[in-house]
C-alpha cells in the first residue's frame, strides 16, 4: 500500500523535501521545547513527541489528498469558503475562547480542539483572491469593474481579523497587496490603497510615542478612550520594542530576554540537540520563540539553514507561478507560497527582537494546532497546481480546458 502511495504522489519534488525536512527539525525541536510544559501540567515530554508526531502523520495525509484533488476544484469552492469564513470570524470574536484578552479560537465539538478561524479565513481569501485576480484580468485596471471586487473581499478579512489579532491582519494585507501587483493591479489605486491602511498604523505608533515618558522610562496611562478592545497591548508592544533596552528587566521584555539569552548560548554551532537551557526559561519556546531555540540548538548555522529552507521553497513557488499556464493556479501557489513565508519572516524576526511580538507561529515547525494543519492544506493546495503542471508537461498538451 505504502508503495502505492508514493507512486501516486506527484507534484514538486523539492517542495515535498522541504515539507519532510521541516517536519523532521519540528519533531526534534518540539520534543526539545516542551520540558516546562510537560512540567506545568504534569506531563511527560514524550507524550507531546507523540502528539506532534500524531499532527505530522495526519498533516502529510492532508497534504497528500489535498494534492490529488484537482486544483479547479478549490476555484469552485473558493467563493463559499470565503463567505462562510466572515460570519465564523465574528462569531469568534463575540463567543470565541479568550486567551490573553484575544478572542481567537474556537473550540470543536466532540474532538475538543481549539480551531483559530483566523487560518480558515486566510485560506479563503487568497482563494477567493486568486480567482478574481484570474478572472478580472481583462479589467483589472479598471476601479470599479477591476479594482474593487478584488480589494474589498480583502478589506473585509482583514477587518474581521484585526480586532483580535492584528499582527496577522497586517500580514494578510501585506500579502494581497503583493499579490494585486503581481496580478497588475493598477499601482495607483495600491498606492491609495496602502496610503489608507497605514493610516490607523501611524495613529498606533503616533499614540505609543507620544505615551511613553523618555526620562522616567515607562509608559503613561491611555486615556480612557482607548480601553476597548486591544488598542492598549497593541500599544504597550510596540512602546516595549522601540524603548527597551537590555538592561530592562521586567515582565514586558522577560520574552524577548530569555530569547535573546537563547540566542547567545547558541554561538555558530549551537548546543546540540536537546541541550537548550533556555527552553526552562522561555514562554511558548514550542511556538512563538521556537527559532530562538533553533538558534541556541544548532547555532546560526541552523539559523541560516531554515531561512534558506524556506526561500528554497518560495523560489520554487515562483518557478511554479512562472510555469503554469492557468492563471488561477498561478496566482493560488503564488499566494499560499508568500503567506507561509511572509509568516516565517515575522516568526524568526520577532525571536531575534527585528520586530514588535506578533503570536504568529514557524510553518511547519512549531507544535501542532489548527495553524499546522491549515498551513499542510495549503502546501497540499500549491501541490495540486505542480502536479497539473507536471501533467501538462508530461503530455504537451493541455489537461484541463479551462478553470472555472
Amino acid at each position: 500500500m505504502s508503495s502505492n502511495l508514493v507512486s501516486k504522489t506527484k507534484g514538486d519534488r523539492v517542495i515535498w523535501g522541504i515539507v519532510v525536512i521541516l517536519t523532521l527539525i519540528s519533531l526534534l525541536v518540539v520534543y526539545s521545547s516542551t520540558g516546562s510544559l510537560a512540567y506545568k501540567y504534569s506531563k511527560s515530554t514524550e507524550s507531546y513527541l507523540f502528539k506532534q508526531f500524531a499532527f505530522i502523520v495526519i498533516g502529510l495525509f492532508l497534504i497528500y489528498f489535498a494534492h490529488r484533488v484537482n486544483y479547479t476544484i478549490y476555484a469552485r469552492v473558493a467563493k463559499i469558503l470565503f463567505l462562510i469564513s466572515i460570519p465564523l470570524m465574528i462569531y469568534t470574536l463575540m463567543f470565541g475562547s479568550k486567551i490573553n484578552s484575544a478572542s481567537r479560537w474556537i473550540t470543536l465539538p466532540v474532538i475538543n480542539m481549539t480551531l483559530q478561524t483566523s487560518d480558515l479565513a486566510k485560506l479563503a481569501l487568497f482563494m477567493y483572491l486568486s480567482l478574481q485576480l484570474s478572472r478580472k484580468q481583462n479589467v483589472i485596471k479598471d476601479f470599479k469593474k477591476g479594482f474593487l471586487p478584488i480589494v474589498i473581499p480583502v478589506v473585509i478579512i482583514c477587518a474581521v481579523i484585526a480586532p483580535a489579532n492584528l499582527s496577522t491582519a497586517l500580514l494578510v494585507g501585506a500579502t494581497s497587496f503583493m499579490l494585486m501587483f503581481i496580478g497588475r493591479v493598477n499601482t495607483k489605486h495600491l498606492l491609495v490603497s496602502i496610503g489608507i491602511t497605514l493610516i490607523p498604523v501611524v495613529f498606533l505608533l503616533t499614540l505609543a510615542v507620544s505615551n511613553y515618558d523618555k526620562e522616567a522610562h515607562k509608559a503613561k496611562e491611555l486615556p480612557a478612550i482607548f480601553d476597548a478592545g486591544r488598542i492598549k497591548t497593541w500599544v504597550s508592544r510596540i512602546q516595549t520594542f522601540v524603548y527597551s533596552n537590555k538592561n530592562d528587566e521586567t515582565e514586558k521584555t522577560y520574552q524577548i530576554n530569555q530569547a535573546k539569552i537563547a540566542i547567545a548560548n547558541g554561538s555558530w554551532l549551537g548546543r546540540g540537540p536537546g541541550n537548550s537551557e533556555a527552553r526552562n526559561f522561555l514562554p511558548h519556546s514550542y511556538s512563538d520563540f521556537i527559532y530562538a531555540i533553533i538558534i541556541e540548538e544548532y547555532g546560526l548555522f541552523g539559523a541560516a539553514f531554515m531561512i534558506f529552507i524556506y526561500l528554497l521553497f518560495l523560489h520554487r513557488c515562483i518557478r511554479l507561478y512562472r510555469k503554469c499556464p492557468f492563471a488561477f493556479g498561478a496566482f493560488l501557489a503564488l499566494a499560499l507560497s508568500f503567506t507561509l513565508v511572509i509568516q516565517a519572516i515575522a516568526n524568526m524576526g520577532v525571536a531575534v527582537n527585528a520586530f514588535p511580538n506578533t503570536g504568529v507561529t514557524l510553518p511547519l515547525v512549531s507544535m501542532g494546532g489548527s495553524s499546522f494543519l491549515f498551513t499542510c492544506l495549503s502546501i497540499g493546495i500549491i501541490l495540486s497546481v505542480a502536479r497539473n503542471v507536471e501533467q501538462l508537461e508530461g503530455k504537451n498538451q493541455p489537461v484541463i480546458a479551462n478553470e472555472a
